[in-house]
């Protein structure tokens, strides 16, 4: 598989309305297109989904997507569409029956969207509370959910696995690294999660500062490994890795504190704390859907009037899942010692 080459991140802010270039000269006559992303987290008490339109207009009069994109009604549907998910469980191979769970959604505003290229601050949503059903999806008894959405005469699919499963989890319960220049490298372990086709991880590391003896200021460091395929993942037994260079702690403490270094032990111009697991790892893992979205998109171009790729079914957009993971750990005993010489500022509480 070709290595990602957009962020989760990246597709949050790209993905309502993948149908929209700046000028649009779309179909003979003004079309309604439904617009549908939903990623679906068996881990959250409530999900959310959202549910647009897309707008064009005709080779004779074409629009500017930008300026009808800031108009509340050019984007939300009136009213409120039925829309709800069916529950299928695998009963054989790939084949699925229904459960007889069926999960309405309802209708919310959110208001403090920020501002952006399409309608803000408000903005409507469909949500349903699921973590109790999402619950029961093991590597014993698989489910499968499929959206439906109802307008007019219309009915919009979209279906996906969960991915996720008890067992996905970080296996690391501390990070180590070195001051010194190093060509070694370390591993951060992870449990699979089920379903999941790609994983993006990054870390951490948080820290008060005073310089001056003025109030202490919350700080942090922040090291990406970026969105990676099963394929580009290391692999150990049951477990994937991903690799960080051992002095990558300390590279990115240099970028940060700049001059502000200790001058005198005893009358230090910079004083600098961390409390225990300073450091918080997160790891989001994603469906085939939302893969195959990003990755396929990505490759054409999201400037494109129509993606190549959706698995909606009487529109455009995706309906996929995720979950994501946090985790707090320590670091090892000599990386504090590293921290609390010079130049670093780091002194013990």
């Amino acid at each position: 598989m070709k290595k990602l080459l957009l962020s989760v991140s990246l597709l949050v802010g790209l993905a309502c309305f993948n149908a929209c270039s700046t000028d649009i000269e779309l179909y003979a006559d003004y079309k309604d297109i439904p617009v549908v992303y939903g990623l679906l987290d068996a881990s959250q008490d409530t999900n959310y989904i959202r549910i647009n339109r897309a707008f064009s207009g005709s080779n004779e009069n074409p629009i500017n997507a930008n300026e009808v994109a800031l108009v509340a009604d050019s984007c939300n549907y009136p009213g409120k569409l039925r829309t709800y998910i069916v529950e299928y469980q695998a009963i054989y191979g790939n084949q699925y029956e229904e459960t007889g769970e069926v999960i309405e959604l309802d209708t919310m505003t959110v208001h403090d969207k920020h501002e952006g290229i399409f309608y803000s601050p408000d903005q409507k949503v469909y949500y349903a509370r699921t973590k109790e059903i999402f619950s029961n999806n093991s590597p014993s008894k698989k489910y499968r959910y499929k959206l439906f959405v109802h307008k007019d005469n219309d009915t919009i699919t979209a279906e996906t696995n969960l991915v996720g499963g008890e067992e996905f989890k970080v296996i690391n319960n501390s990070l180590s690294f070195k001051a010194k220049e190093s060509d070694k490298s370390n591993q951060i372990k992870f449990v699979e999660a089920q379903n999941a086709e790609f994983y993006d991880m990054y870390f951490v590391f948080r820290y008060r500062e005073s310089i001056n003896n003025g109030p202490f200021v919350e700080k942090q460091v922040k090291h990406s490994f970026g969105s990676k395929s099963v394929d580009e993942l290391g692999k150990d037994g049951t477990t994937f890795y991903v690799t960080y260079p051992e002095n990558i702690l300390f590279d990115l403490m240099t970028d940060a504190i700049g001059g502000d270094t200790v001058m005198d032990a005893n009358h230090p111009n910079v004083v600098r704390y961390f409390d225990n697991k300073p450091i918080t790892i997160y790891l989001a893992a994603g469906g085939d859907e939302l893969y195959n979205y990003i990755l396929v998109n990505s490759q054409s171009g999201y400037s494109q009037t129509v993606p190549d790729y959706t698995n909606v079914y009487g529109g455009y957009g995706v309906f996929s899942s995720r979950k994501n993971l946090v985790k707090e750990v320590d670091i090892s005993a000599l990386t504090k010692s590293d921290l609390y010489g010079k130049p670093w500022g780091f002194m013990q509480q």
